[in-house]
């Protein structure tokens, strides 16, 4: 049966933002869901930053992740290799991997490329869900998130700004921006 991974990341970053260079990533979320949206399988691990190990206040309230979630966490360069052998498990019938916008893409590749990692998803295709929503619904300029649910007559549910939860949402849309 074929299946989509829903990734999203949360990021140290700081009012204003940061750019995706300076970036690192705090938290991963998956979502495996077959074409329906209905998650098939999850993955979340929080990540601890190597150059800013300490999160802005304005982070922590973003995100409500803690510093104490980042300090027990692992460093990417260990989490990565764990979500790849869940990943491989789920290989077989994997059309492609989606985020809402680009970000999630780059600070990976960016991220791959720093800590030299490999991935499966280098070898998949990649959907900017967000540009996708707004063409299929011939919007003039892309919505955020809660805005694309909102207009899709769903609401969030969870957190905002927590990986799994935003992956999860995110999974909620793909039914409607998927061709037939």
């Amino acid at each position: 049966m074929p299946h989509w991974l829903v990734i999203d990341l949360e990021a140290t970053t700081d009012e204003g933002g940061w750019p995706v260079a300076e970036m690192e990533i705090i938290e991963i979320g998956a979502s495996l869901v077959n074409r329906d949206g209905r998650e098939v399988d999850h993955f979340q691990r929080f990540v601890r930053p190597q150059r800013r190990p300490h999160l802005t206040p304005f982070c922590r309230e973003l995100t409500h992740i803690t510093q104490a979630n980042i300090d027990a966490a692992a460093s990417l360069t260990e989490v990565w290799p764990q979500f790849e052998r869940w990943l491989a498990h789920h290989r077989p019938g994997l059309q492609g991997w989606v985020s809402w916008g680009d970000y999630d893409r780059q600070q990976l590749l960016l991220s791959w490329q720093q800590h030299h990692l490999h991935s499966l998803l280098a070898e998949v295709p990649h959907t900017n869900l967000k540009q996708r929503f707004a063409k299929a619904r011939k919007l003039q300029r892309p919505l955020g998130l809660n805005g694309a649910l909102q207009l899709a007559g769903l609401t969030f549910n969870g957190q905002q700004h927590r990986a799994l939860e935003d992956a999860r949402n995110t999974a909620r849309l793909l039914p409607l921006t998927l061709p037939n």
